[in-house]
Parts: structure tokens; C-alpha cells; sequence
């Protein structure tokens, strides 16, 4: 993906219920996120058709039902949406979005031994790479 794909966040909440189960109608999305949300049809409908003029979704017809489906994967849009957090809220610098989430958040001790983890793997390929 060489476009940043970045979600507003009701597109972002139709889009986790299309990766879960695949495709679904505009009924269907609305169905799950309704309990939730509280949203009439009609605007879960009209999102699905901005996303699809966005290229994020696309429909098939299946009689009388529009059917939608990511175009895009959840990680392309997390890769975009962080990408795009990094380079508004931190300068660029990677580095300092991890700092913060060290110094604002609990992290667990199993969470840390994970990050840390991660820094290896990193650094492993950093070595490898030619």
C-alpha cells in the first residue's frame, strides 16, 4: 500500500466487523455494530458507500443486497494509521511514540519481557540485513 489508508472512527469500527467475517451487507454490519453504537441503517449504509468511493471496500450484488468486502487489509491500515500518528504527533521519530507508551501506560511485566523480545527480533534483522 503506497496510499496511507486512514479510518475515521465508525469506518474503522464496519471495517473490524469485515475482516472478522469476511463480507457482509450493510443489514449485517449494522446489526453488530447497532447494540453498540446505536446508529440507524441508513448511515451504516452510507458509510459503506463512502468507504467503497475511498477503495477501501468493494460490493457484489447477491439479488436485491449490496455484499461488502475489505479491499484492504487490518494491517495495511494499522501499518497507515501508526505510520501516520508518527509522523503527526511525533515528529517522525518511532522512537518517541514507544517512549510514551512506556512512561503514559501500565505495562505489565509479561508485556514488557514481549517488547523487549520484539527490540531482539528487530535487532537481529537489523544485523542480518546486507
Amino acid at each position: 500500500m503506497t496510499e496511507r489508508t486512514t479510518l475515521g472512527d465508525l469506518q474503522h469500527a464496519i471495517m473490524r466487523v469485515l475482516w472478522r467475517r469476511g463480507e457482509a451487507t450493510a443489514a449485517e454490519v449494522h446489526a453488530t455494530l447497532e447494540p453498540v453504537r446505536g446508529l440507524a441503517p441508513t448511515t451504516i449504509a452510507t458509510m459503506l458507500r463512502k468507504m467503497e468511493t475511498k477503495g477501501v471496500v468493494e460490493h457484489r450484488v447477491d439479488g436485491r443486497q449490496f455484499v461488502y468486502r475489505p479491499t484492504v487489509s487490518e494491517a495495511e491500515v494499522r501499518r497507515s494509521m501508526v505510520d501516520e500518528l508518527v509522523d503527526r504527533v511525533f515528529a517522525g521519530d518511532p522512537a518517541a511514540l514507544v517512549g510514551h507508551l512506556l512512561a503514559e501506560h501500565r505495562v505489565e511485566p509479561d508485556e514488557l519481557d514481549h517488547v523487549r523480545q520484539i527490540i531482539r527480533d528487530a535487532d537481529d534483522r537489523e544485523e542480518d540485513a546486507p
